[in-house]
């Protein structure tokens, strides 16, 4: 049972993780990819629903941005969602497909980014905690029936290393997400 606790753990961390780093890829790091656009819901007949599953998106190069929408009667519906984000980009409409040149990042936007990266870190980092206290609580209560306080101690031990292993992999993906952004 506890193994199944600390596997368990193990793999919601993990999770944690891959959520991270989904967000990150939403941050412009100076390049155009489809990533960018994960966050844009757009208003379609009264539903909120992701870009992704309204157009087609494609990076012709490394600074721009292709959507072609399937329902054309959308094409305004895109570029509203896409100008009230926090992106900073401005669409053009052609009548039936949307471009976004990426431009270059300033110093202080590439500042932001960095924040907002940070941001993303200290929520996963939290994230797995609670995953550490859930699975502790866990243990604790099989304490009190099957396990000896020696064993949940060990098994507490066990989690708190995983614990330690999924927090530096969360520094690891933001540096290397900072230097990204920072890179000129």
């Amino acid at each position: 049972m506890p193994q199944t606790i600390k596997s368990d753990a193990a793999e919601r961390m993990e999770k944690a993780i891959g959520a991270l780093k989904r967000d990150l890829a939403t941050l412009r790091a100076g390049r155009a990819t489809p990533a960018l656009l994960d966050r844009i819901s757009v208003d379609y007949y009264g539903a909120l629903t992701p870009l992704n599953q309204l157009a087609n998106i494609n990076t012709p190069d490394s600074r721009t941005l292709f959507i072609q929408p399937w329902d054309k009667s959308s094409l305004a519906d895109i570029e509203r969602a896409i100008m009230k984000s926090d992106l900073g980009l401005t669409p053009s409409n052609d009548g039936a497909s949307i471009r976004i040149q990426v431009p270059m990042l300033t110093e202080e936007r590439r500042s932001e980014l960095v924040k907002m990266t940070k941001k993303f870190g200290e929520e996963a980092k939290v994230a797995i905690r609670n995953i550490r206290r859930d699975a502790n609580e866990s243990i604790k209560k099989l304490e009190k029936t099957d396990i000896s306080e020696d064993e949940s101690k060990r098994h507490q031990d066990d989690i708190q290393k995983t614990t330690d292993k999924f927090v530096a992999e969360v520094d690891k993906v933001l540096s290397a997400k900072e230097k990204e952004i920072m890179e000129v």
